[in-house]
């Protein structure tokens, strides 16, 4: 069966890189990507690039895929305290799915609650680590952070490991 994998990007200002790099893993994997934002249609990247997001995630759930990835950037602040994210999240940590956030995005997943007593990384940003730590979240500075089905990178440069942590994820029984 062919694994499903959301990437959640902001509508404005995701990073490039960390969206376009795991997105070429994820298509060499063979996997279905689905791209979605707080609103249909195309998202501008922070380097100038684009995205489609076919979907909104009000309408979209954790448990329809087999991985839930947060893409940063300055962008994914938009979803900081955003009840869909938060709740897309919750449902696939909760279903045993992997959940994944890179860069800024990490502190996504920390106020969803799903970094609770888990170790993460995220963009070397001092706001960024403390909410991290606030909630709970055992922060490590490495560059790609697995602990379970939880995967967390810093940011650009690790981009392409990040997405190869996830399908190598996605790969296990």
């Amino acid at each position: 069966m062919v694994k499903r994998v959301l990437m959640v990007i902001a509508p404005e200002g995701f990073r490039d890189e960390e969206y376009q790099k795991p997105h070429d893993e994820f298509r060499k994997a063979g996997f279905e990507i689905v791209t979605a934002s707080s609103v249909q249609g195309e998202a501008m990247g922070m380097l100038g690039g684009t995205a489609v997001a076919e979907e909104t995630i009000d309408e979209l759930h954790g448990t329809d895929f087999d991985a839930v990835v947060f893409i940063g950037g300055g962008g994914a602040k938009v979803f900081f305290d955003d009840a869909d994210a938060h709740r897309i999240a919750s449902e696939a940590a909760a279903s045993g799915k992997v959940v994944a956030a890179i860069c800024i995005a990490p502190a996504i997943l920390a106020n969803a609650g799903v970094l609770r007593g888990k170790k993460a990384t995220s963009f070397n940003d001092q706001s960024i680590i403390g909410i991290m730590k606030s909630k709970g979240a055992v922060h490590t500075g490495a560059d790609v952070e697995r602990d379970g089905k939880i995967i967390t990178s810093s940011g650009p440069a690790a981009a392409a490991k990040f997405g190869q942590e996830i399908v190598k994820a996605l790969r296990m029984p």
